[in-house]
């Protein structure tokens, strides 16, 4: 348990979870500040059309991303599982066939990306004056996929060992680089949309430098070295049977949210460019509450390694009541201090306005979304992926479809729209937690 990781199995579970949440808390919101910023600088320093343009990449973004993000949080559970069984052997395969997997799959969204970016941009019913903007802006952020795929890996490796600091300064080296940049391409460049593409792609491949450094130069069960990198059959199935199920219960949020993306574009571009500025707050708070998530997930995997069925269980309580707390707490935050966070994006009243619509409900729903997201990251943990899918699917995704085309198409209005949140959250919650109770009774029986 040398150098900056930790031993998840013993020791005071409630503070141990906070202490290695906080860092992971800055690395998330610091990887959302990405395409915060890019929002932020176009918003105040370009104008509505180029907002617009951007952010009607979010869900795009969100898609590809996401697939990304959970295939480092499936590399998290089977390391962190293998950690705490004390099993170097399985450490060190694990490790070296995920970043072979990682690099390819990075490169197989990017591509995937490139070739359906348009297409994509008109099912959305993105408006004809900002798909080109629009285009230009994720066919260079798109170029990023690799590194962002990679970025995952390591900060996966490294949170399953309790190494949550090192991804942290990292992002922050790589946010304030990001944000140097979105302000000189902008401002003193006069490129605008490619400009903070540039800015984000180049600030990703600086932290990706960073974390591989990292790996290949320590001397632990879980560093990289060039000669020990190859797939190996059943690591690989493993990695592929617990991230790609994780990677694609990202994605089906964000595959959702292109319907209701489509729905938002009925409206006029003021209003487009309003839920433009106020979707970086569902990004920073479920960023927030997402290092909550993982830390389930590392938690209940290194004591599920460690036959340690009480913290297992405790791992899940506590995790959830703070991910809860979060989400509640700063979506309360947010309604107080809606007005000045979209400052941050526009100065247009307009925009600010129809940007408040959308916070207003939000608000009052994020805390809602911890018991399902929290109890998916605990299944995760359990290893099991697969029915959390097929019920994240169908209760937050066709269950949204249904609701965009009977009751927004019935009201055509933004509480109609932006309710769904909240029922779709909640009808969810109630399916994860029985499927989950029932899976940790079967896996404690066995230890």
């Amino acid at each position: 348990m040398a150098g900056y990781s930790r031993d998840l199995t013993e020791g005071p579970l409630a503070r141990q979870i906070l202490t290695f949440s906080v860092p992971l808390m800055f690395s998330t919101i610091l990887q959302v500040l990405f395409n915060m910023a890019d929002v932020a600088v176009i918003g105040r320093f370009a104008g509505a059309m180029q907002l617009g343009s951007v952010g009607s990449t979010t869900i795009l973004v969100t898609l590809f991303t996401g697939f990304l993000v959970g295939l480092g949080n499936g590399v998290n559970v089977l390391v962190a599982r293998a950690f705490g069984a004390r099993s170097e052997e399985d450490v060190h395969h694990t490790v070296h066939t995920s970043a072979i997997l990682a690099l390819i799959v990075g490169l197989v969204v990017m591509t995937l990306g490139l070739i359906f970016c348009r297409p994509l941009l008109a099912l959305l019913g993105t408006k004809d004056e900002l798909i080109d903007g629009a285009e230009l802006y994720l066919n260079i952020y798109l170029l990023g996929m690799p590194a962002l795929a990679l970025f995952n890996f390591g900060n996966g490796v490294l949170s399953a060992v309790g190494d949550t600091r090192r991804p942290l300064y990292y992002l922050l080296i790589a946010g304030i680089i990001n944000v140097i940049l979105n302000l000189f391409f902008v401002i003193v460049c006069r490129i605008d949309v490619a400009g903070v593409a540039l800015a984000s792609i180049i600030s990703q491949y600086i932290s990706v430098a960073l974390i591989l450094i990292t790996l290949f130069k320590s001397q632990e069960s879980y560093g990289l070295h060039l000669k020990y990198l190859r797939v190996t059959g059943s690591y690989a199935r493993d990695v592929l049977a617990l991230g790609l199920p994780s990677g694609l219960q990202n994605s089906i949020f964000a595959i959702a949210n292109l319907f209701i993306q489509s729905a938002v574009n009925t409206f006029d571009a003021i209003m487009v460019a309003g839920n433009s500025a106020a979707t970086n707050a569902d990004a920073l708070i479920y960023g927030v509450m997402a290092a909550f998530y993982t830390a389930c997930s590392s938690f209940m995997s290194q004591n599920l390694g460690a036959r340690k069925k009480e913290r297992v269980i405790r791992s899940f309580y506590i995790t959830t009541l703070y991910s809860f707390g979060v989400g509640l707490g700063l979506g309360l935050l947010l309604f107080a201090f809606g007005r000045p966070f979209l400052t941050l994006f526009t100065t247009e009243e307009a925009v600010i306005q129809a940007g408040m619509k959308r916070l207003v409900i939000m608000s009052f729903s994020y805390g809602i979304s911890a018991f399902m997201d929290n109890t998916i990251a605990a299944s995760r943990g359990l290893g099991k992926t697969f029915i959390p899918t097929v019920m994240v699917i169908l209760g937050s995704c066709v269950f949204r479809v249904i609701w965009v085309y009977t009751v927004f198409a019935h009201f055509r209005t933004v509480p109609s729209l932006y309710l769904l949140y909240a029922f779709s959250w909640t009808i969810t919650a109630v399916a994860e937690i029985i499927y989950f109770i029932r899976c940790y009774r079967r896996t404690a029986a066995c230890l």
